[in-house]
């Protein structure tokens, strides 16, 4: 097996691909476009193995993708080329078959690079927190524009969803831009030669700050134009990286501002008036999703809808209609009883801690429910992590931590969620860890009472949705 050579478009579309892990957050929109530009795609994934979400699987054969177990007998010839992440273990069968024939591999990054490079103009959304969202406004500006724009999201867009698209986390166009969110946890986010490239902010997740700032600098300079996040002083840090920029934030040195006083906040959406300090002009805007966060995030689209040369007015007007993503902060209902249950991707400091910031916006008493995505990611934020959980929520709320998600592998797990706890309650906070994620659903339904809101938090495991249906259901 080897590392594919860079691929031509005309190459991209005629290749047999075959995807390691196909029903992953990452992979299945990068599969569901290769299959849009023809591509023939096959695939297998432990979590169908495991009986978990078959609902998504059954989605993808009923579209014409061919699953296997994964047990390598989808790797049948040499031709096919095998797209895996880094860390997908060599003794995964389908490793093993496709090192014996001496098929061509690519990691996840590298073909969505390969996609995205290969497009006539390439937005790219990169910071740390916010890049699913702000690729999905982006990417509804746009069609709404009739740009007709191919979008990689790592996120379900619910304005793309409808009956033979319940999963629809990309969109194939055909209009020369292709919007992508872009990834700095692996260091892929060099791959990448944007026309437009969008910087949320930079703070810790998974890499050191030191790391991060060598990352999104380059990443900047290799831009067209760069639309940075005025009130972030990391990413400011490295705007004299970029060759032309357009700024975004709250504060008056921003391009793309909030009027001072005009934001309102209610508890499904948000508005503001939308200034663009360049011409003194004033958009009012009303976001159907809500938290000061998501005004932040929509600062960020709006300026990249400017930069790839659509009107702010227009853009403003579109991004309205913006109906959010799934699992961000997506109100999954309230039960007669009155509790209503949320759930939410956050998983690291920022990301929580905004989350949180939206729910103690209104009154009532939050049970904040985390699944830690991983033992390394634990590891490297955990005190931060503590620290938002402890810090974000009141002396009457409540948090609640199974054990990390794990399925398989050797990493090394002796470090686990029972510390979090420990560093939460050193902080103020009330916290418990329960092992078991079925006896904290036990527990939060013992806990919730009227007027509660339930916070499902936690990454890479689609089953925490059915979870957050299920405690609403029980509730």
């Amino acid at each position: 097996m080897t590392d594919a050579q860079p691929f031509t478009p005309t190459e991209l579309a005629t290749r047999e691909w075959f995807f390691c892990g196909i029903g992953g957050s990452g992979m299945l929109p990068l599969a569901l476009i290769l299959r849009g530009i023809g591509a023939t795609v096959a695939g297998s994934d432990r979590s169908r193995d495991q009986g978990r979400t078959p609902e998504k699987f059954a989605w993808l054969e009923s579209l014409g993708f061919q699953l296997f177990a994964q047990d390598g007998s989808g790797i049948s010839s040499a031709d096919q080329v095998l797209i895996a992440s880094a860390a997908v273990e060599e003794t995964v069968p389908e490793m093993v078959r496709a090192k014996a024939l001496g098929c061509a591999r690519m990691s996840r990054a590298q073909l969505l690079s390969a996609l995205f490079n290969a497009a006539p103009q390439g937005i790219a959304v990169g910071g740390t927190s916010g890049k699913s969202t702000v690729t999905g406004m982006i990417g509804w500006i746009l069609t709404e524009a009739g740009r007709d724009p191919t979008i990689m999201n790592g996120a379900v867009m619910k304005n793309f969803v409808a009956d033979d698209a319940p999963f629809a986390s990309a969109r194939v166009g055909g209009g020369g831009i292709f919007v992508s969110e872009v990834d700095e946890s692996d260091g892929s986010i060099a791959l990448y030669n944007p026309a437009v490239a969008v910087l949320n902010n930079v703070s810790l997740d998974h890499k050191s700050l030191e790391e991060l700032r060598e990352l999104f600098g380059d990443f900047l300079a290799r831009s067209g134009t760069a639309v940075v996040n005025a009130d972030d002083a990391e990413s400011m840090a490295l705007i004299g990286r970029a060759k032309a920029a357009i700024t975004f934030g709250f504060g008056a040195d921003a391009q793309i501002s909030v009027e001072l006083g005009s934001i309102s906040e209610g508890p499904t959406s948000i508005s503001a008036r939308i200034a663009d300090r360049r011409s003194g002009d004033v958009h009012p805007l009303t976001l159907q999703v809500p938290g000061r966060h998501n005004l932040t995030n929509a600062l960020a689209a709006l300026a990249a809808a400017d930069a790839a040369g659509l009107a702010l007015e227009d853009a403003v007007r579109h991004l309205g209609t913006f109906a959010g993503l799934a699992r961000r902060f997506d109100i999954v209902g309230t039960s007669a009883s009155g509790v209503t249950v949320i759930d939410d991707f956050g998983h690291n400091p920022e990301k929580v801690a905004a989350t949180l910031a939206t729910l103690k916006a209104h009154p009532g008493r939050v049970i904040a429910f985390f699944q830690p995505h991983g033992f390394g990611p634990l590891r490297q934020m955990g005190h931060e992590l503590a620290e938002v959980l402890a810090t974000r929520l009141g002396p009457d709320d409540m948090t609640i931590l199974c054990d990390p998600v794990y399925f398989g592998g050797t990493v090394d797990r002796s470090v686990g969620s029972e510390r979090i706890v420990g560093m939460i309650r050193e902080h103020g906070g009330k916290a418990e860890h329960i092992a078991a994620r079925a006896d904290c659903a036990d527990r939060i339904v013992a806990l919730a009472q009227e007027g509660d809101r339930v916070v499902v938090m936690g990454a890479r495991d689609d089953t925490l949705s059915l979870f957050a249906r299920d405690i609403l259901h029980r509730v």
